[in-house]
C-alpha cells in the first residue's frame, strides 16, 4: 500500500466539529426543514405544514440547527423566520442530494 506524504489528519477540535455537522444531516425531520430553506425563508407554522411535524417539533429541531449556525432566525413582529445560515451548507446539503440522485 502507498502512503502520499502529504496526508493530513484533522485534528480532534476540527474532526468533532466536523462530525457535528454532519450528525445535523443524520434525521431526516432536520434534512426536510433544511431543503425547504434552501431557497426561502420560511416560519415555525409554514416549516410544520410543509415537513408534516408538530410546530413544537419544528422549533426543537430549529434550535439544535441554530446552536450549530446552520439557520438564522428573524423576527418580524410576533412571526419568526428561519434561513440557512450559510452558503457552504446550502452546497454541501445540495451535493448531498446530487449524490443520492445520480446514485
Amino acid at each position: 500500500m502507498m502512503t502520499n506524504s502529504k496526508t493530513t489528519v484533522l485534528n480532534e477540535h476540527t474532526a468533532a466539529h466536523v462530525a457535528e455537522l454532519f450528525r445535523a444531516f443524520s434525521d431526516t425531520s432536520r434534512v426536510r426543514l433544511l431543503s425547504a430553506l434552501v431557497n426561502q425563508e420560511l416560519n415555525v407554522g409554514t416549516l410544520a405544514s410543509l415537513v408534516g411535524i408538530t410546530e413544537s417539533a419544528v422549533s426543537h429541531h430549529l434550535r439544535g440547527l441554530r446552536q450549530m449556525h446552520l439557520v438564522q432566525a428573524r423576527r418580524d413582529g410576533k412571526e419568526v423566520y428561519y434561513r440557512i445560515d450559510d452558503e457552504h451548507i446550502i452546497a454541501l446539503f445540495q451535493q448531498g442530494i446530487k449524490h443520492i440522485q445520480d446514485g
